[in-house]
C-alpha cells in the first residue's frame, strides 16, 4: 500500500515547487498526479494550449452527479523584491506559525484537499467528492473556466462547490466581481513646441484614466445597495496602477499603455460598466483622429472574473455551515473562482483556512490552529460522505 502523506507533508510537499504565475506548474502537476494514481485514483488533465500550464481535477467514490467539488489554484505571486527570513519554498514552522509562500493563498487548503480525497478513496465514501486544482488564479482567474469546461464528460458534474480561498473558515457567500482592460493609447509624434500638431498618448491617456475619478466620485456619493454595505468599500471601484509610456520629454508620446480595472458589488450590471468604459474610451479616440486620423485607442479585455453572487437555500453555504457551525454573513471585496463555477451553474462558497491578510505578503503564513482548523473540517466532511 503505497504511503499516505500527512497535511503537513501535503503541504510542505506543494510549497517546494515555486509555481509563480509567470512559470510553469507542470512538476507540481505531474507530482500530485503521481500521488493520486499511487492510490488507486485516476487524475485528468486541462492544458493551456500555448504555455507549459495544467488544471488537475479527480473524482472518488460512486460514478454519480453531486460529487462535493474542492477547488483550489497551484500558482502563487512572486517574491521577487520582498525580504524573507526563511526560505520561501520551504515550510517553517515558529511561534504557532506555517512560514512559506502559498502557505495562506492557497496551498494550505490544496494541502488538505489532496489529503480528504485520498482519506476517501480508503474510506470507501457513498457519495463523491472531486479535486479541482487550476492554474493563473492570481493573474486574473484564468484558468478555472477552461478546467470547468473539461471536466464536462470526463467526471460527472460536480454539486456544491467549496473554494478554499483564506476565510478564517468562515462562510463567505458573495464577493465581488471584476473586469480588466489593457488600454494601450497610440498617439502622433512631434516636437512638443507644436504639440498642438502631434496627439500625446500620455495627455489623452490621462483623459480615459481620469475616468476611474469620475467614476469613484459617482459611486462614493451615491448609497449603497443593502448587499453592497456589507462589502468594504460598500462600492463598485475604478483603478489603474500602473502606466508607462513616451519617449522624451520633448516629445508628444507616441504610446501610453495601462490597465483600467473595476471590482463591482453583486447586482452591479457588469455589461453596463463595461460598456461605460469603452464608450468613454471611443469618445477620447474620436477627438485624438480629428487631430491625426491614424491615433487610435486599443482596448483588450485582460481578465473577466463574475461576482459570486447569495443564493437561496444553497447547497454549498448549507453544507459548509452544517460542517462550521458558523451562522453569520460574510462577504469579501476580492474575487475568486466561486464566482466562476456559480456562473456554470454550481452552488458555490468560499471557506478556507488562514487570513487573507497575510497572502502576498513577506513572510507569508497560515497559523498553526488555522491549518488544524481545516484539517478538522476535512475529517467532519469525508465523514458525512461515508
Amino acid at each position: 500500500m503505497a504511503h499516505r502523506l500527512t497535511p503537513l507533508e501535503l503541504m510542505t510537499k506543494l510549497i517546494s515547487f515555486p509555481t509563480v504565475s509567470r512559470d510553469t506548474n507542470l512538476p507540481l502537476v505531474d507530482w500530485v498526479e503521481e500521488y493520486l494514481e499511487s492510490h488507486g485514483i485516476a487524475a485528468h488533465r486541462y492544458c493551456h494550449p500555448e504555455q507549459p500550464k495544467a488544471a488537475l481535477f479527480a473524482h472518488v467514490g460512486p460514478d454519480i452527479e453531486g460529487a462535493i467539488v474542492l477547488s483550489g489554484h497551484t500558482d502563487v505571486v512572486p517574491v521577487d523584491g520582498q525580504h524573507w527570513d526563511t526560505d520561501p519554498f520551504v515550510v517553517t514552522e515558529k511561534i504557532g506559525k506555517y512560514f512559506g509562500r502559498g502557505t495562506c493563498d492557497m496551498k494550505g487548503f490544496d494541502a488538505l484537499a489532496l489529503w480528504a480525497l485520498v482519506e476517501a478513496r480508503y474510506v470507501g465514501v457513498s457519495k463523491p467528492v472531486q479535486l479541482a486544482f487550476s492554474f493563473d488564479e492570481e493573474i486574473g482567474c484564468l484558468g478555472a473556466p477552461p478546467m470547468i469546461a473539461a471536466m464536462s464528460g470526463v467526471v460527472p458534474r460536480g454539486g456544491p462547490v467549496i473554494v478554499g480561498e483564506p476565510s478564517m473558515m468562515q462562510t463567505v457567500t458573495s464577493h465581488k466581481g471584476g473586469q480588466g482592460f489593457d488600454t494601450h493609447v497610440v498617439g502622433f509624434e512631434v516636437h512638443s513646441s507644436l504639440m498642438h500638431t502631434g496627439v500625446s498618448a500620455i495627455l489623452e491617456g490621462a483623459k480615459i484614466i481620469d475616468f476611474a475619478n469620475q467614476q469613484n466620485a459617482i459611486s462614493f456619493s451615491s448609497e449603497p445597495t443593502t448587499l453592497g454595505s456589507m462589502f468594504d468599500p460598500p462600492v463598485t471601484t475604478w483603478h489603474v496602477g500602473q502606466v508607462s509610456g513616451g519617449t522624451a520629454h520633448n516629445i508628444t508620446a507616441k504610446d501610453c499603455q495601462f490597465s483600467m480595472d473595476f471590482r463591482a458589488v453583486p447586482g452591479d450590471d457588469i455589461v453596463a460598466l463595461k460598456k461605460s468604459y469603452i464608450n468613454h474610451v471611443r469618445m477620447i479616440e474620436t477627438a485624438m483622429q480629428k487631430v491625426h486620423a491614424d491615433t487610435r485607442v486599443e482596448v483588450k479585455t485582460r481578465f473577466e472574473v463574475p461576482p459570486l453572487q447569495p443564493e437561496d437555500n444553497g447547497m454549498a453555504e448549507s453544507l459548509v455551515r452544517q460542517i462550521t457551525g458558523d451562522n453569520a454573513r460574510h462577504v469579501v471585496s476580492y474575487g475568486t473562482e466561486a464566482g466562476q463555477f456559480q456562473a456554470a451553474g454550481y452552488s458555490a462558497v468560499v471557506c478556507g483556512p488562514g487570513d487573507i491578510a497575510q497572502a502576498h505578503q513577506p513572510n507569508e503564513f497560515i497559523t498553526v490552529a488555522q491549518f488544524q482548523a481545516g484539517h478538522a473540517f476535512m475529517q467532519d466532511l469525508i465523514s458525512r460522505l461515508v
